[in-house]
């Protein structure tokens, strides 16, 4: 424990000499090794629940709170908490009179992210260790663009359930935009997202180039055409996505290279709306094909000189290793690439 009665700066304890905290640069190799030793001791030591009850008092910001939440005496949360302080040598903790808040002292707030990834890293390898069991039971956290959740995304869903029943299926509705950062972020283990990706944390697999069409009612005056050309959209009206869609800003670039000003007559709208919008014969839009409905009710115009695409592409965090159900969904979404989308004809335009 430190200062008791040492000089500042010191250990020391009742077996043996005090030591310096750490080796000064004219220390011999022999010392380091010793106090190297030492420390590796005092952390071997260290008990996961005393990690884990240290995390939930910081989060509750009081001892009565956090044995609450445990299910656990006070006194005997507040010894295994003293406990890891001494195994630690640090105090962790501010402790106020009565009911003061317990807040974290400037190393309990140095040591605490730390602490919280030990706890995840542990859950991590019971997860694995469960998944090699057969993937009885586990999680997987998936992303995918509106568009791909119901034409790509929930087929996948669908096979790779009836094989592994016991796996939890997270998934989440977002922009590529949206995706990517989580994907980065280790909060999404897998994501259906739009070429290109520039973040360099994500590696990514293509997987299909999705030709882009106008969708219009059939009782629009270009149902009857089997193609269009970008530069028709000038004046026409269109129902938009809205602000940070990606087919907004894909339908936009396009417009603007081609010299077409369209008519925005709505805007704001997400997948289903804007296809509704469109049935009901509001105006015209820029969708991938295999969001186009197969009762009738619209009408895909295909575009030419030249065609419109994006590429459609798996994404996980580069230089880790997925969990097995991550991995399992995956192989499920990788089968599937060339049954998803067809390939894209020669003068393509990718967006």
């Amino acid at each position: 424990m430190p200062g008791t009665g040492d000089s500042p700066g010191r250990t020391s304890s009742a077996s043996g000499p005090a030591q310096l905290p750490y080796p000064t640069a004219g220390a011999p190799c022999r010392q380091r090794h010793k106090l190297n030793q030492v420390q590796s001791d005092k952390l071997s030591k260290v008990q996961l629940h005393q990690l884990a009850y240290a995390v939930a008092v910081a989060e509750e910001g009081s001892f009565t709170r956090a044995a609450e939440r445990l299910h656990l005496a006070q006194p005997s949360l507040s010894r295994q908490v003293r406990l890891l302080e001494a195994e630690l040598g640090v105090s962790l903790f501010n402790r106020g009179p009565g009911q003061a808040p317990v807040t974290l002292t400037p190393d309990g707030a140095t040591l605490l992210p730390f602490m919280r990834r030990v706890l995840a890293d542990v859950e991590s390898t019971g997860a694995e260790a469960r998944a090699l069991a057969g993937m009885v039971r586990g999680r997987v956290a998936v992303g995918a663009t509106p568009s791909l959740i119901t034409s790509v995304l929930a087929p996948a869903l669908v096979a790779f359930h009836e094989g592994h029943p016991g796996i939890d299926l997270v998934v989440i509705e977002g922009g590529s935009h949206q995706l990517v950062p989580q994907v980065a972020a280790g909060e999404v283990d897998l994501a259906l997202v739009v070429l290109p990706v520039a973040d360099p944390l994500v590696v990514t697999t293509p997987l299909f180039d999705d030709p882009l069409v106008l969708a219009v009612s059939p009782r629009h005056a270009l149902a009857g055409r089997t193609e269009v050309r970008v530069h028709e959209l000038d004046g026409l009206d269109l129902v938009m996505f809205r602000e940070g869609y990606d087919l907004r800003a894909v339908t936009l670039a396009a417009c603007a290279e081609a010299g077409a000003a369209p008519h925005l007559v709505s805007e704001g709208g997400e997948m289903a709306g804007v296809l509704s919008f469109v049935a009901a014969g509001l105006g015209a839009a820029v969708v991938p094909a295999i969001a186009l409905p197969h009762d009738g009710s619209l009408v895909g115009v295909p575009f030419t000189g030249p065609t419109l695409s994006r590429t459609v592409a798996l994404a996980q965090r580069g230089g880790r290793a997925l969990p097995r159900p991550a991995r399992a969904l995956a192989d499920e979404l990788l089968d599937r690439r060339a049954a998803s989308g067809p390939a894209v004809p020669s003068g393509e335009h990718r967006v």
